[in-house]
This record gives C-alpha cells, sequence and structure tokens, in this order.
C-alpha cells in the first residue's frame, strides 16, 4: 500500500481562488504523469451526457477548495490521520493486504473517492473537491470514504470485481453487488454493522423506514434502468429527495447474503449467482 498526498501543490492550479485549467494540468501530470488524460476523459463522458456544465457544476465547485480554506485544511488532516495506521487495521480484520495506491488529489469532480487501474496499478483517487464539496471533511467521513474504496479494491485483488455483460439489467444489478460489498467491508473495518458514512440529517432512518419501497421500486426500475434514468447510484442524483439510495439497498442485500455465505465467498460470485440471490432477498 503506498499514500500519495498532493495537498501542498493542489493551490499551484489556481490564480489567486480562481481555478485554472491549464494550471492544474501542470500540477497533476508533474506528480502523476499523464494523469490529466484520464481525469479529462471521464469529466467529458459527463459533459456529454449534458445533465451537468462546466460553468454551472464543475468550476463552482473547484473554486471552493480554494476559497475555504478552514475545510480544506480539515480535509487534508483527515485524511493524514486515515491513513496512519491503514495496513494494521486491514490485517486485524482480515488478515490480508492489498496491493494498491491511494492518492489524495485535485480532481475535476470525478468523484470524492474513485477506483481505476493508473500506470498498470491499482489505484484509489480522493478527489477533495468533491469530499468538500459533499461535505465528508471529518475523521469519521474520511474513514468511511477510504473503507468503502478499499472495499472495491479487495473485491477486485480478491474475487472478480470486474465483468461484462450484454444487457443493462445485470449490469446495474452487479452495481448493487458490488456497492455492497464495499459497504459491508466499511462496516467491519469500522467495526459497527449498522454503520453508514452516508448518514447525515436523518439518512438512515428514512432509508430503514421506506425499505420495502426502495426495494419494490429498484426492483421495477431495474427492467429499464439506464444511466441517465437511474437514481440509485451517484451524488447527481435522488430517489424521493434522498442520495446514494442504492447503496443502502446494496448493504442490505449484501447483508441478507452474509447470512448464508462468508465474505470471501461472496466476492467471487458471478452474475447468475448474484441473480438468483437478488431474486430471493427481493421476494
Amino acid at each position: 500500500m503506498r499514500i500519495i498526498n498532493t495537498y501542498p501543490n493542489m493551490l499551484d492550479s489556481y490564480e489567486g481562488t480562481a481555478f485554472i485549467i491549464e494550471k492544474w494540468k501542470r500540477y497533476i501530470d508533474s506528480l502523476l504523469p499523464n494523469a490529466s488524460l484520464l481525469f479529462i476523459s471521464d469529466m467529458e463522458k459527463c459533459l456529454e451526457t449534458a445533465q451537468v456544465s462546466w460553468e454551472k457544476d464543475y468550476l463552482p465547485v473547484l473554486n471552493a477548495v480554494a476559497l475555504n480554506e478552514e475545510l480544506r485544511n480539515k480535509t487534508q488532516n483527515s485524511f493524514c490521520k486515515a491513513t496512519e495506521n491503514l495496513e494494521r487495521t486491514l490485517n486485524d480484520k482480515f488478515g490480508r493486504t492489498l496491493d494498491v495506491n491511494i492518492v489524495f488529489y485535485l480532481g475535476l469532480c470525478n468523484a470524492a473517492g474513485w477506483v481505476t487501474k493508473y500506470e498498470g496499478h491499482r489505484t484509489v483517487f480522493l478527489g477533495i473537491e468533491k469530499i468538500m464539496e459533499l461535505n465528508w471533511c471529518s475523521i469519521d467521513d474520511m474513514y468511511g470514504l477510504i473503507y468503502h474504496e478499499l472495499g472495491h479494491v479487495y473485491h477486485a485483488q480478491y474475487g472478480i470485481m470486474q465483468r461484462t455483460f450484454d444487457n443493462k439489467v445485470e449490469s446495474f444489478l452487479w452495481q448493487l453487488f458490488t456497492e455492497g460489498i464495499a459497504m459491508c467491508f466499511e462496516q467491519t473495518l469500522v467495526g459497527d454493522p449498522d454503520y453508514y458514512h452516508q448518514d447525515k440529517a436523518g439518512w438512515k432512518k428514512w432509508c430503514e423506514g421506506h425499505f420495502e419501497e426502495i426495494k419494490a421500486d429498484f426492483n421495477h426500475d431495474l427492467k429499464t434502468m439506464t444511466v441517465k434514468s437511474q437514481r440509485y447510484f451517484g451524488d447527481w442524483v435522488e430517489y424521493n429527495g434522498h442520495g446514494d439510495v442504492g447503496y443502502y439497498l446494496g448493504c442490505k442485500f449484501i447483508q441478507y447474503i452474509l447470512s448464508m455465505y462468508k465474505f470471501d465467498e461472496i466476492i467471487c460470485f458471478d452474475i447468475d449467482k448474484v441473480t438468483r440471490l437478488y431474486k430471493q432477498f427481493i421476494q
């Protein structure tokens, strides 16, 4: 496990408090060669949907990093604290280590946390701009965020996470499954099976009270769900006025499976096994 903290160089991306993308390219590529191409490509895919715009949705979030020194420093301190004894915590809970880079950086609103391959290495990118926007800046929030992303890494390293599908139903069902695995991994590291880092302003209580409704609506939507129409995953969508509901449902799905199988068995399941268990869960 390698920790890369680019915090000291982040403000090189600004003129005063104004974000300048050419300056940002120099900052990111000087520390992570050619990484700008990865982040720009991801941003362009989002812009192509016409659901977001650079001026309205991206620039204010990026400018806020330079404008809010107090929250910026709080986020940095939380990151340093959360990564202090990370390998020991992981080994204590799972008896394993992870081959991963964890990078704290200023991105282009790609995600608060994002697991992908960079330069041939599995990497967790933690974007300060999205973390600040979502106000996941406390030490508890940072633990939850990092643990969640490491759940995806664990799934990929010791199980099989990346699969291709013939239809969107299987694709979204797999997303529910993988996000649920990451949520349960996060809960195990925290030591609380009822922990959700998304729990703000009564979020968990609302989800608990509407669990059957969420389950039925997701199952109904699954037949016609698309990237544009889905309302369960991502901070840019809401289900009945509440965000991240798919993560709650996914966690409940995996908790149901854990009543029958061990965690290290679940991460090796294929889509056929997941589909059969999902039908049982829904019923």
